[in-house]
């Protein structure tokens, strides 16, 4: 079945029914294949519904549905309508950007019992005045304020009365109206309104001239994030699908992260900025790229190299070939400080070398690979370290290419020693696309390539060479970004 002849569910009702249904039939299949219950996912349950997972994470926002509550309420017999809650002290928070431009709308809110924590931070709020950011009332209009009351609170410095009247006019007529029709389409519980309140943080630009934009753009924030509060959005399921995949739209760039293998990684060691850069210009766009800055390069010009790629690849995972063998948390600082996503050390350095070198990268939260290059055991080398790289490079040096093939036979004895640690297999030296489909195979997670990339004629047509391997390398993650909700 295609996903263009599923049928969207038309009530909420109908679509917690088939979502059920498609969780049942999960267990069932999981049970089957694996001989014990299993926990049913998103990508699993989308696939027996026939949509693509983005499609079912849509259905679960617009019907406003929690999939974990579904998926916990089957696994225990629980009938549940999945309204949303009835707790006793109920502490719920919302957050929601909308719009554009100066006008543009970030609602933060939190909405709970006025006897709970959320009650005195609205008293406390409304009974302690701050220079700039003085908390005022929700109304529809003067003498009319929605249910539960609201307090709103302005991020910006309020600092003339030209900033006071976006506030006190159409920001806080949107907060309000948003309120008052949450309550009315049921999205907070009518019973509820004289028990709760909530704290909204508004923000207004202080050069947002537009008057109906700042209403329409703070009226649909806030609905998003009063929705967002009762549905207790994001899932953790949510958050671990998109937290890779999302670029924040006030940065401009997305910080990589080796979340999806296969990578082809793309070594530039010719000691020769200009040049690499020209390199870099014609290698195509796609997730699936890591650039090496390599050791010669970096022998050259120092890490300054790698903010000078950063230059015409901000977007690009970096990782930087130090081949550490002496003061491994020195050389991870000093490529840190230059935006290196990942750091390179020889597995030839002495154990304790490694072990403040993976300590670091680690603590500064990039990438610790280990190039096991002239490493007659790379078993025994990293049983003797105390924490475990992120990378593991097979590696085979430039001078020792010509007329040997790759081995790759460490592959899976690497895979099967360390079973229980989380990490990736690069291999190195040599590479082509015949050794680099063999390698993948055989489970390589990451081909590192130079010359063939590098000292091409066509550098574009080489790249797409490796890109072409496999169906997942094919597949760029771009088709599916994330975007502002």
């Amino acid at each position: 079945m295609s996903e263009k002849d599923v049928k969207k569910p038309e009530t909420r009702e109908e679509f917690v029914k088939i979502l059920t249904d498609a969780v049942k039939k999960e267990v069932e299949a999981r049970s089957v294949l694996s001989g014990r219950s299993a926990k049913p996912t998103i990508s699993g349950t989308a696939k027996i519904l026939g949509v693509h997972r983005d499609t079912l994470y849509s259905w679960l926002k617009e019907f406003n549905v929690d999939f974990e509550e579904v998926v916990n309420d089957f696994l225990s017999g629980k009938v549940s309508d999945h309204r949303q809650p009835s707790d006793e002290c109920a502490y719920l928070i919302g957050e929601a950007l909308v719009g554009e431009g100066n006008e543009v709308a970030h609602i933060d809110l939190l909405m709970g019992n006025k006897d709970g924590p959320v009650g005195e931070a609205f008293a406390n709020g409304l009974a302690h005045l701050s220079m700039g950011h003085t908390p005022l009332l929700a109304v529809i209009r003067p003498n009319l304020p929605p249910k539960p009351h609201t307090l709103l609170v302005p991020k910006v410095t309020v600092k003339n009365l030209d900033d006071a009247n976006k506030i006190f006019g159409p920001a806080q007529a949107a907060v309000a109206k948003a309120i008052a029709d949450a309550v009315e389409e049921g999205i907070i519980p009518k019973e509820k309104v004289d028990d709760w309140v909530v704290v909204c943080s508004v923000f207004v630009h202080p050069k947002a001239s537009d008057y109906r934009k700042i209403y329409h753009y703070n009226y649909s924030a806030t609905k998003m994030a009063l929705k967002r509060a009762i549905a207790k959005y994001p899932t953790l399921e949510k958050v671990f699908y998109d937290k890779d995949r999302a670029k924040h739209p006030m940065m401009g760039y997305k910080v990589p992260r080796l979340w999806r293998p296969p990578y082809l990684q793309i070594s530039l060691d010719a000691p020769d900025i200009e040049r690499t850069k020209k390199v870099i210009a014609q290698i195509p766009r796609s997730d699936r790229i890591i650039l090496e800055a390599g050791t010669p390069l970096i022998k050259r010009y120092g890490t300054k190299v790698i903010s000078d790629i950063r230059e015409v690849a901000k977007d690009v995972f970096v990782i930087a070939d130090l081949k550490t063998l002496d003061v491994g948390k020195v050389e991870v600082d000093i490529a840190y400080e230059e935006t290196a996503d990942g750091v390179i050390a020889a597995g030839l350095a002495p154990a304790e070398t490694l072990d403040s070198f993976i300590y670091e990268a680690k603590r500064l939260g990039i990438y610790a690979a280990v190039d096991m290059l002239n490493v007659e055991d790379p078993v025994k080398k990293l049983k003797a370290l105390k924490d475990f790289p992120d990378i593991v490079i097979i590696h085979r040096g430039i001078d020792q290419e010509t007329g040997k093939t790759i081995g790759l036979e460490p592959i899976q004895e690497l895979k099967q020693t360390f079973k229980d640690k989380k990490f990736l297999i690069a291999v190195a030296g040599g590479i082509i696309p015949e050794t680099a489909k063999e390698a993948l195979e055989k489970g390589a997670d990451i081909i590192v390539v130079g010359r063939y990339v590098t000292q091409s004629r066509d550098i574009e047509r080489s790249v797409r060479e490796f890109l072409e391997l496999t169906p997942e390398m094919r597949e760029d993650i771009d088709v599916y970004r994330v975007h502002v909700e």
